[in-house]
């Protein structure tokens, strides 16, 4: 009878070690299987090339018109005559505000009457001359006074001008705050005229780039006002001073204002842009950072896309890529999207190459439809 209970127990103690050696079997098994018969990660590449490089210097800076001025008078009298209406775009030379000017007007039509008389007085004396029939001193006091008289036509012509007030430039101008009849004197502000088809941009920026710049360097400027648009200029003059606070000089460049869309006293955003130069350039998305350092996945083509982790020391950067200054070549490939997913010394497969005007989903509708990348 006691050995019953043991014969019984037995069998099933040798079951579970056999499964348990099955197990193990198994395991060990997918364990030996060389990492050859693993199916190579699919990556994206993009390729090192030497493309043109501009250093951008940014600033702030505030418009002002090429032209402007705020036109006054500089007598006292009645407004008698406006000819212009808020935001009239005028020309050189247009009479915009004439005043009263009825006695100066009299003043001048004695003045050319009296000039009149003097000049016929003249010329019967230079008759009589010529005949021995009058002196000489006589005809040259007669010519002095008609003299006199034409000097003094000439002062009221010029005191005239100070009633008409006209435009020094093409422009346009401003609100209108004054009436016919009101009465202005010397000084006061009757209209503004700004010339706004080409517009002054006056930024800063540091000192330490003032080495960067030159008369003639292209920039672009936005505005808040019109965020889609860029407005191109060229860079004019650069200050003469460095101010001793903010160590920052400051630049003059012209802007084509065609559309006058541009106002004075706006604030834009300036970006100059340096000579280009030629240089190494891969999209951001290549790169691995660890601290301070930079990495890049390069596959080696004649290797079946070998992948090596190598560091690279950058440059500049800009929208979306980046300068490689040390550790890549041009043409070199690298891995652009899928960085994540392998690691060094495996072997990655390549489902296309990030080139201009490709993007990710291209290059995945592509191998998702191999007839349609044939086609």
């Amino acid at each position: 009878m006691p050995l019953i209970p043991h014969l019984v127990r037995r069998p099933v103690l040798i079951r579970f070690q056999d499964t348990l050696a099955a197990a193990l079997l198994i395991v060990l098994g997918l364990l030996a299987q060389p990492l050859a018969a693993q199916e190579p990660t699919a990556v994206i590449g993009a390729r090192a090339s030497l493309e043109p490089w501009s250093d951008p210097i940014e600033g702030l800076g505030t418009l002002s018109a090429d032209e402007s001025v705020t036109l006054s008078t500089t007598v006292t009298e009645i407004i008698r005559e406006l000819n212009f209406q808020d935001g009239d775009t005028v020309e050189a030379g247009r009479l915009l505000v004439r005043l009263a000017d009825d006695e100066e007007q009299a003043d001048l039509r004695a003045a050319q009457a009296l000039r009149d008389e003097r000049r016929n007085a003249v010329n019967r004396l230079a008759q009589l001359q010529e005949r021995n029939l009058a002196p000489r001193a006589e005809v040259e006091d007669s010519r002095a006074r008609l003299r006199q008289v034409e000097a003094e036509i000439q002062a009221l012509e010029a005191r005239l001008d100070n009633y008409q007030l006209r435009a020094p430039f093409d422009g346009r101008v401003g609100f209108r705050n004054v009436s016919v009849g009101a009465l202005v004197t010397p000084g006061m502000d009757l209209v503004t005229l700004d010339k706004l088809d080409v517009m002054k941009l006056d930024f800063t920026i540091p000192e330490v780039t003032l080495g960067l710049l030159e008369p003639g360097l292209t920039l672009t400027a936005h505005s808040a006002a019109y965020p889609e648009q860029v407005f191109a200029g060229k860079v004019a003059s650069i200050g003469t001073r460095v101010d001793p606070v903010s160590r920052s000089v400051t630049v003059r460049a012209e802007l084509d204002n065609p559309e006058l869309h541009l106002r004075p006293g706006m604030l834009m955003r300036v970006v100059v842009r340096r000579p280009p130069r030629e240089t190494l350039v891969l999209p951001e998305s290549v790169l691995i950072p660890e601290g301070q350092r930079q990495y890049v996945l390069v596959l080696h083509e004649d290797e079946a896309y070998r992948v090596e982790r190598r560091q690279v020391k950058l440059g500049a950067r800009r929208e979306g890529e980046v300068e490689i200054v040390e550790g890549l070549e041009s043409g070199d490939l690298v891995v652009a999207h899928g960085t994540d997913r392998v690691r060094d010394g495996q072997q990655a497969r390549l489902l296309g190459i990030m080139e201009e005007g490709t993007t990710v989903a291209d290059i995945l509708s592509r191998e998702r439809d191999p007839a349609e990348a044939d086609s």
